[in-house]
Formats: structure tokens, C-alpha cells, sequence
């Protein structure tokens, strides 16, 4: 067996490195099935593999919906609808075909489990698992279809950098006048729809009338569909995903009225560190930023790094000069995204604190608020913790995945937060 083992780690060990997790544990899991991948013999396909190897994954028992087609690339797809009138959908292209199925969120799909492979085929495992759902892919989620009055529309934006679908939420209450905008960044494995059902910003947005918009990421620029916020080119200020992100908030903001003073970004885990990075990167279109379960701008460079930042916490960066008000979410007990990661967000900020709180949620979790200043004194920063909640949305709904039901609603604060700030023009 050790024979076997050893040509397929140095194999193992490159595709990992680049990235390229899906082939990766496809080889782990012929190798331990006897195969020696340098033989020649046949093995089956990872299509085939990967789905022998799903996990057990709770799932709502409500009924999946037809999904939405996406729309063809387009920068900006729909004018401003008419006070009253219901906004009128483009023709609808052909469905592109579905995505290969991805990488199975645990390790429970290998034969014996862990106990049984070799140390160094174990400890990479062990690596690879620790990234759970920030890298890891699995099937989509089932969620419920929406159930707000407003309209959750389907749209796409292109740019040089590339192309993403997305979604928009626009609430009843929207009738022509201006409004404000929140772009909500999935984690991996998660969409849109998933993403909206968990947190339930729609409600928020539709008692609130603002509107909010659901980037999505896709499998083939990420196998796990998620943000590639540890890729420095995909950090920058008008480059890759930074660019698609921010320019889906502008197509959003010429389409309907939205008040520019009052753009806000928020992210879970990959979408929360590529909130981080946004609000580092264009500080003129983002007012505040909510940050979940992620990490801080610029906490890691390539693929290495990423894992060392999620696993130790990031390092401790320069605190950015102006940073943009900031709320951070991070449960005590997050083994996926170090909780270290929470304090290194809000030691960028550079603010100074003001005063510590303590309380319990209705459900029952035990939270602490840390409130900070910035140089003029303006209490701009939060800091919450929840005491015994993993990598989960704070206050979610169990309708999408990766919630903490129990949890104070990180999405009530969040809008609360943002409400409170606005970009102020000189």
C-alpha cells in the first residue's frame, strides 16, 4: 500500500497547491482504494466518485422550486420600472448545462475515514477538511422560494474581468425614489437563493425598502463557488472579481434610484473576506462594510497563505487610514475561520474602544459587543462575538445553510449598523 501511496501523495500534494482541490481528492480517493495512479489502470470518473462519496447533509424539507435561468452577459440589463408598474423581464436564453458536482464538505466519503490512511496522506487530509465550506464544494442547497412580496429578480453583469449572474431583491416599497443598497457576498458552496433564505436580508429589505443584491460566484472560476479572496489579483481596485463585484453595485445603481451615499457590502466567510477587500478597495462606493465569519483585507496571497490565515488568524496588517465603518460577526467556537480573524478585522481598523457589552439572544447564545472609535472619536467599529456558535450566520434561518438560529440576528444589526453611516460628500 505504501508503495501505492507515495507517487500519488507527490501528485496530491501539487494539484493542492495550485488550487485544484477537486482533482486533488479524487486522486486521494483511487489511491486509497488500491489503485496506483502512475499504473495505467482504469479508474472511475470523478463525477462518479464524488458522488459516491457525498456526505449525509441536512437539508429543508420544503420542496426545491424550478430554478431561475440565468441571464446572457449584459452590463447593464434593465431600465428603472415605472411607479406602480411590475418591472418586465428580458427574454430568457437557454440554460447553460450544470456545473460537475463538487467536492464532498467532509471527509467522510473516504474509505475507513481518517483513522485508516497513511500520516502524510492523513495530515493533508486533515489541511484540506479544515478549509470546510470555505473551499470545500458541495450540491447546491435546497431553499424555499421566496416568499416576499417584492420582486427577486434574475440579471448579469460583464466586464473585462469577466462575468457573474446575480440577483436583486427590490421590495414593494420601492416606487422610483431613492434608496439604499446592501450587495450580499455568499460562502462557499452557497448561492443566492441559499445566501437570501439563511440570513433573511429580504425581509429586512422589504420592511426597510432598500434593495439588495446577490452576487454569485461560479464553479468554473472556483470549484467550491467561492470568492477568490486570497488571490491578490481578485483584491485590487479594478481588477477580476473586486472589479465584477463593485461594478454589479453601479450597473445596480444605474438601473434604479439608489441613494450613492448609501451603498453598503456584507459577506459569510469567502464573501465576508471579499467584503473586506472591497471595502479596502473602493472606499468612494461603499459607505460601511458587515464582515462574517471572514477574514481582513489582504490576509493572504495565494492558496498557502489563505489556509495558514484561516486556520492561526491572520497577521496583524497596518490599520487602514479611514477604514470604512465596520461591523464583524465571529462565533467563539469557528473552527473553519479562527476567531483571531474577527480581532485582526477590527485591529485594521485602527479604532480605539469606547466601551464592552454583554448580553443573551432570545435563543439563547450568549453575545459580547466590543464598540470602537475612530481618530475623531465617532464610534464606527463593532465587534461581535458568540459565545458557542461555529461557522454560521448569526441569527439565521434554517432554510439555507450554514446558520446559527440561536444566535443574535446578525442581519437586523447589520442594517441597523448601516442605516446609522453614509458616505459624507466634500
Amino acid at each position: 500500500m505504501r508503495n501505492k501511496i507515495l507517487p500519488g501523495m507527490a501528485e496530491v500534494t501539487r494539484l493542492t497547491r495550485a488550487g485544484r482541490l477537486g482533482e486533488a481528492l479524487s486522486l486521494i480517493q483511487r489511491v486509497v482504494r488500491g489503485r496506483n495512479p502512475d499504473s495505467g489502470a482504469p479508474a472511475p470518473s470523478a463525477s462518479a466518485e464524488l458522488a459516491s462519496a457525498q456526505p449525509t447533509f441536512p437539508k429543508p424539507t420544503v420542496p426545491r422550486p424550478a430554478a431561475a435561468p440565468l441571464r446572457a452577459p449584459q452590463a447593464r440589463v434593465m431600465a428603472a420600472p415605472t411607479p406602480g408598474a411590475t418591472a418586465p423581464e428580458p427574454p430568457v436564453p437557454p440554460r447553460p448545462a450544470p456545473a460537475a458536482p463538487g467536492l464532498p464538505g467532509g471527509l467522510s466519503g473516504l474509505p475507513g475515514g481518517l483513522p485508516g490512511l497513511p500520516d502524510s496522506l492523513r495530515d493533508l487530509m486533515r489541511e484540506i477538511g479544515k478549509v470546510g465550506p470555505l473551499f470545500d464544494g458541495l450540491a447546491e442547497p435546497t431553499v424555499p422560494a421566496s416568499t416576499e412580496p417584492g420582486l427577486f429578480l434574475d440579471r448579469s453583469f460583464a466586464n473585462a474581468a469577466g462575468q457573474r449572474a446575480y440577483k436583486l431583491y427590490v421590495p414593494r416599497g420601492y416606487r422610483g425614489q431613492a434608496v439604499p443598497l446592501v450587495v450580499m457576498l455568499h460562502g462557499c458552496t452557497q448561492s443566492p437563493d441559499d445566501f437570501a433564505a439563511g440570513t433573511g436580508m429580504n425581509r429586512i429589505a422589504e420592511a426597510e425598502t432598500f434593495l439588495v443584491a446577490y452576487p454569485a460566484q461560479t464553479a468554473a472560476a472556483n470549484h467550491a463557488r467561492c470568492w477568490n479572496w486570497f488571490n491578490t489579483t481578485d483584491q485590487r481596485r479594478d481588477r477580476g472579481e473586486a472589479s465584477i463585484i463593485a461594478g454589479i453595485a453601479r450597473a445596480v445603481m444605474e438601473d434604479y434610484a439608489v441613494d450613492s451615499r448609501r451603498v453598503y457590502v456584507a459577506g459569510l466567510s469567502a464573501g465576508g473576506a471579499a467584503a473586506a477587500n472591497l471595502a479596502a478597495a473602493y472606499p468612494d462606493l461603499f459607505a460601511a462594510v458587515g464582515i462574517h465569519s471572514g477574514l481582513c483585507a489582504g490576509a493572504a496571497s495565494d492558496l498557502t497563505s489563505a489556509l495558514r490565515a484561516m486556520r492561526d488568524g491572520a497577521r496583524a496588517v497596518t490599520p487602514v487610514r479611514d477604514a470604512l465603518p465596520t461591523i464583524v460577526f465571529h462565533g467563539d467556537q469557528d473552527s473553519t475561520v479562527h476567531p483571531r480573524n474577527g480581532a485582526a478585522i477590527i485591529a485594521a481598523t485602527g479604532g480605539t474602544l469606547l466601551r464592552e457589552e454583554a448580553g443573551v439572544s432570545p435563543n439563547g447564545r450568549t453575545w459580547r459587543r466590543s464598540i470602537l472609535a475612530d481618530g475623531r472619536g465617532r464610534p464606527i467599529f463593532e465587534h461581535w462575538v458568540i459565545q458557542g456558535s461555529g461557522h454560521a450566520w448569526s441569527g439565521g434561518d434554517a432554510a439555507g445553510s450554514y446558520t446559527d438560529p440561536l444566535g443574535p440576528d446578525a442581519s437586523r444589526e447589520m442594517w441597523r449598523f448601516f442605516r446609522e453611516h453614509a458616505i459624507t460628500r466634500h
